[in-house]
């Protein structure tokens, strides 16, 4: 367990920080041992799984604030110790904050600077930690964080641009679904009733609409419910399990439009993180073996695996093991063969990535014009049939008078 205490030198000066302890004493005995007099010491907050509350509260943007006043603070000559330090006093927000005690409390012990990154790999993947811990052992800390700086840049404003793209298509959705709850439950049980108390007896059409709209109606809260509950574990499903993710890898990598954009997604996150992990002073195959976690992709994943272990292991050049793999666009192989040759593969891969960043807002541009005229037709089919199945019966009532 994990307790935050505050205590006082023989100065005055207090002091904050965490110190893992199994009780309470165990914590007073160590201040004691310091010269330091206790003001409070209370374990950190668990919840369920036995994660710290405060692991689930560092964000990308979090991360790159790390990165880049780290590497600042480093470039300037300021020692890691004295950067944590100050990192500790400017951060105001308690997740962050806790995570640096930490990071404190652990290079005082002396321990490695990545092994506190490395407890919490829902957060610091491998390739941040990996790279971390290449900078940490090469001596190269400075330069570590300003690439990982820029990288975590680069992909929150991809995020972004993503995310961007696709808030349109959310709103028409979202309008959609809204319209559909109010005809369902205001409007059309009402004109059912109307046309069914009257007797008149409407076409079949509209006989079946008025049922559908009559038993959504009534049984509202049960269906919303169950609804709601199914979009969160199908989203649950395909995004924690490992059978769920493999499924929606499978249908992502064979929808037509989607596929295209899934396939530079992956081939981006390969050049990026390779390049980062090349660039840190990692050996060619780890630094492929840890691509292939990250890339996000199965058939990517298992290519880059068997270019790591049945190629490169076996003696072929990085060019060679990467052209019999055809899931890799000509292009990329080509430009790996060459700059294989040439002593820039890193200089190559970040070309890379950049240039698949910029298709990738190019395709979801695409995407986003290919869903929005459906949306909106779906939209359209939708309000017709309930606008037909009530215009019907009063055509037919007027024309009966």
């Amino acid at each position: 367990m994990i307790y935050r205490y505050r205590a006082a030198d023989k100065n005055g000066k207090i002091t904050e920080g965490n110190y893992e302890a199994d009780n309470l004493n165990q914590v007073l005995s160590f201040l004691a041992s310091s010269g330091l007099r206790p003001i409070s010491a209370q374990p950190l907050k668990k919840i369920s799984g036995g994660f710290h509350l405060f692991k689930r509260g560092i964000n990308l943007s979090d991360k790159v604030f790390l990165t880049k006043y780290l590497s600042l603070m480093l470039k300037v000559g300021t020692d890691l110790l004295a950067a944590i330090d100050i990192l500790i006093a400017d951060f105001d927000k308690p997740a962050v904050k806790d995570f640096l005690f930490e990071v404190r409390d652990n290079l005082n012990k002396g321990n490695p600077f990545y092994s506190t990154f490395a407890k919490y790999p829902k957060i610091f993947d491998n390739v941040f930690v990996s790279l971390i811990k290449a900078g940490e052992e090469s001596g190269r800390l400075e330069q570590t964080f300003r690439d990982l700086s820029s990288s975590l840049e680069k992909e929150a404003a991809l995020r972004g641009q993503i995310k961007s793209a696709l808030t349109y298509p959310l709103i028409l959705l979202v309008l959609a679904f809204t319209v559909l709850i109010f005809l369902v439950t205001f409007a059309l049980p009402k004109i059912a009733n109307v046309f069914l108390s009257t007797g008149i007896n409407p076409p079949l059409f509209s006989r079946v609409v008025f049922s559908v709209g009559l038993f959504l109606g009534n049984n509202l809260g049960i269906i919303l419910p169950i609804l709601f509950g199914g979009i969160a574990f199908i989203a649950i499903f395909f995004t924690q399990t490992l059978i769920g993710k493999k499924i929606f890898n499978q249908v992502s990598s064979n929808l037509p439009v989607v596929k295209n954009l899934y396939r530079e997604i992956a081939v981006q996150r390969f050049a990026a993180t390779l390049s980062s992990l090349v660039s840190a002073g990692l050996p060619i195959i780890p630094a492929l073996q840890i691509t292939a976690d990250a890339v996000g992709n199965y058939q990517f994943k298992a290519a880059l695996l068997r270019i790591a272990n049945e190629g490169l292991s076996k003696g072929l050049t990085i060019g060679d093991a990467f052209k019999r793999e055809k899931i890799f666009p000509n292009v990329v192989s080509n430009l790996i063969a060459i700059s294989e040759k040439a002593g820039h593969l890193e200089e190559v891969l970040a070309t890379l990535s950049d240039f698949y960043a910029g298709n990738i807002d190019a395709s979801v541009k695409t995407l986003v014009s290919f869903l929005e005229p459906i949306m909106l037709l779906g939209m359209g089919i939708m309000v017709a049939i309930i606008a037909l199945s009530i215009i019907v019966p009063i055509y037919q009532m007027t024309a009966s008078i």
